[in-house]
């Protein structure tokens, strides 16, 4: 946290309140606890590191245990250090704690057990349905007017004291929240105490099964609420109505439905729903790869890796911006997130572009445009790249491999659009004196690129990716050592031990609402009408599928993450695209690389927005240039569909001949979108550079050449240096 810090002290008050704002906005800001609070947090905090790391280096964790304590620690976490919201949220979070110890009261006092008490709710449903409510009422509701009374008095004593707590400490959760906590850490001890027998009655769950499976998907819906907005709640929301309102949906949507008990015992009991896909990926390998970030980034590597860009190309032309992008490369490869990454790099290099003259809006928008190629570059690659390996059965150790090539060739598109955008408004790059070289800048910090070294190292020789963090994050300590002012003793270790804990929270609360997702597309078979949906809309045409695909992924990433997003279109377009005849990882990648698309593309670019906070320019604005800059992403999703060699799917010569077309399709491209190549372009210079993108990037060694003669011949008609106009707009 300290090192965020620092380079955040270098844009101003103004900018900060604004950037601040904007993160406020992506993920609802966390209490600042102290006293107890505080230690019970961070104790459960170091409790979640230590336990996974020993998993991952020490000895492996049952299922139940290596899922159920990741989501037990999780939950009980959010509930503590993220508020419920204003007071409506406050006082329906009083409400829904209240039914919950009326529902534990009367299962005890009224009834023999929780199963006793759900039987009779069952009866009364029931009896409802057939014979009408007030049958029901008179006959079969038993015990349960009682236990609907004593959430009176629950509810009476929690509403007024969860308000004037929340506006007398708000610091501290209120009683709802801790009562919401147990009742999360509750059912989550259910399920681990329960897994054997779990899978013994599957499909014959008992009502105390039902119960608490009921309980577990709120509170599920609620954690992702309180972190990450109404949005992808209400998404995961609409997926439970839809497994429950399939019979009455429109023929091509419809399906045979599911009662509210099924549903719910195979969303939260199972390991298809709450305990999936998601939660697996993440106690595998995610949260041990953001606590390997937090360790990385305190032991010194950030200002190293903002250090090392700018003495090698800040003296260039548009240096500085071209340091956003190198440094956004160096740090997003561990980072794994866009948003911080735009953060905690831009911070400092949006401020140096801006004195560079690039125009706010422009130093706004490179910096998160080229935060997104860290989601693409190994090691990390954010939640996506594990995801993938476990949606694939490929090794993540090959997976990196084959994103090493996609993610240059992004690198290198926004570095030479920074560098003809520079050239067109004539900005140059820092003076001389006031840089280091960058000998001195690698010989006094190359040692931090150790820990990236041994885990990549440690990947490709067949470690788990797991396994390999464990040790690079040992590593990270003994880095910090070299240097004085970055040593990690006992303080610095518990310093990233709380920032890694608490960086897992934003992603861990959408597990539950993606869980119930994929679930809801498993039972259903939605994906197959989908993936029939797509192949019957683009016809034979897999271009036309592409682009259905592109704005799908686009209008939903504009309400769920980066990640949820590629997984849930992963699910219902991968079929789609093999039938067309893609391979499955080209198809990931395809999908992958699209779901970044909602960073930079408005109304919803967060990342953007964040950019736009540091530069002190207008958003929206800074999102279309951003996604001028950030047009790769669906460039390089088109040669995953026709050029397999680019995921190294062919011979050598094909491979090879494939990156080198792509090399110099990437550098006309850059041209191209720029408008400029040694000056601006006219119309038909332009259209010409259309043309020989397209060729440069056919991997083909005869289309190459007919590209580069295009290339050539329009850097002959601009021996004139003077300005003839331009196709596009300087802005």
């Amino acid at each position: 946290m300290a090192d965020q810090q620092q380079p955040l002290a270098r844009i101003g008050a103004d900018e900060q309140r604004r950037l601040d704002a904007v993160v406020a906005q992506d993920a609802k800001s966390e209490r600042t606890l102290r006293g107890p609070w505080y230690w019970v947090t961070a104790m459960l905090g170091a409790a979640m590191v230590l336990i996974y790391l020993y998993g991952a280096g020490v000895q492996s964790l049952d299922t139940q245990y290596h899922l159920g304590v990741y989501v037990l620690i999780t939950f009980v976490l959010i509930f503590l250090r993220y508020p419920a919201g204003g007071r409506l949220a406050v006082a329906s979070m009083s409400l829904l704690a209240g039914v919950l110890l009326a529902l534990l009261a009367g299962s005890f006092l009224l009834f023999d057990a929780p199963g006793a008490l759900y039987t009779q709710v069952q009866l009364f449903l029931e009896t409802w349905e057939y014979d009408g409510l007030r049958q029901a009422w008179t006959e079969d509701a038993g015990a349960l007017p009682w236990v609907l009374l004593l959430v009176v008095p629950g509810a009476a004593l929690l509403m007024p004291l969860d308000q004037w707590l929340a506006r007398r400490f708000p610091a501290s959760p209120t009683p709802s929240d801790v009562l919401m906590a147990l009742a999360a850490a509750t059912t989550v001890i259910y399920w681990i105490s329960q897994f054997e027998a779990l899978n013994y009655r599957a499909g014959a769950e008992n009502q105390t099964d039902m119960l608490v499976s009921i309980v577990g998907l709120l509170i599920a819906l609620e954690v992702c609420r309180r972190v990450l907005g109404w949005s992808i709640t209400l998404i995961g929301v609409g997926m439970i109505a839809f497994a429950l309102f399939g019979p009455y949906l429109p023929d091509l949507f419809a399906h045979r439905g599911f009662r509210f008990e099924r549903l719910a015992t195979a969303l939260f009991l199972t390991t298809n729903g709450v305990f999936g896909v998601m939660a697996s990926v993440l106690a595998t390998y995610v949260i041990l790869f953001i606590f390997f970030g937090a360790f990385l980034q305190r032991s010194g590597a950030g200002r190293f890796f903002i250090d090392l860009p700018l003495a090698l190309t800040g003296r260039s032309v548009g240096g500085p911006a071209k340091v956003a992008v190198m440094s956004s490369a160096l740090f997003g490869s561990v980072s794994g997130s866009a948003i911080a990454n735009t953060v905690s790099s831009g911070a400092f290099t949006i401020p140096m572009m801006k004195r560079a003259g690039f125009k706010p809006h422009v130093a706004g928008a490179i910096e998160p445009a080229a935060s997104i190629g860290g989601m693409f570059l190994p090691p990390i690659m954010g939640a996506g790249g594990f995801l993938m390996a476990e949606l694939t059965g490929i090794p993540y150790a090959e997976i990196m491999l084959l994103s090493v090539g996609p993610a240059l060739l992004y690198f290198l598109s926004v570095f030479m659009m920074v560098h003809f955008e520079a050239k067109r408004e004539g900005l140059v790059g820092s003076g001389s004196e006031a840089l280091p070289h960058w000998r001195e800048v690698l010989a006094g910090g190359w040692f931090y690129a150790l820990p990236l070294v041994i885990i990549t190292a440690l990947m490709l020789l067949g470690r788990s990716p797991g396994n390999a963090a464990f040790w690079a994050t040992l590593s990270c300590i003994l880095v910090s050592w070299v240097r004085p002012q970055t040593r990690m003793g006992p303080r610095g270790i518990w310093e990233a031990i709380q920032v890694g804990a608490r960086n897992t929270l934003v992603i861990g609360a959408t597990l539950g609402v993606i869980g119930i997702i994929v679930g809801v597309i498993s039972l259903t078979g939605m994906g197959l009408k989908f993936s029939d949906l797509i192949i019957s809309m683009a016809g034979d045409s897999l271009f036309l599928a592409l682009v259905l695909i592109a704005i799908a992924s686009l209008v939903l990433g504009m309400g769920v993450p980066v990640t949820a997003a590629y997984l849930i279109v992963a699910v219902l377009a991968v079929p789609a695209l093999g039938n067309f005849g893609v391979a499955a990882i080209a198809a990931h990648m395809i999908v992958y690389w699209l779901s970044q698309d909602s960073n930079i593309t408005p109304p919803v670019c967060v990342a953007a927005y964040a950019g736009a906070a540091i530069a002190g320019a207008d958003p929206w604005k800074t999102g279309w240039t951003a996604f001028r800059f950030a047009k790769m992403l669906y460039v390089m999703p088109l040669l995953f569909a026709y050029v397999p060699a680019i995921l190294f799917q062919g011979t050598p010569t094909e491979i090879a001949t494939a990156f080198f077309s792509a090399f110099l399709g990437t550098i006309a491209f850059g041209a191209f979108a720029m408008g400029y190549l040694r000056r601006r372009t006219c119309w038909y210079e332009w259209l010409l550079l259309a043309f020989a993108t397209i060729l440069l990037y056919w991997p083909n060694l005869l289309s190459d050449a007919g590209g580069l003669l295009l290339v050539a011949l329009i850097w002959w008609l601009q021996r004139e240096q003077g300005n003839r106009g331009s196709v596009l707009p300087a802005d």
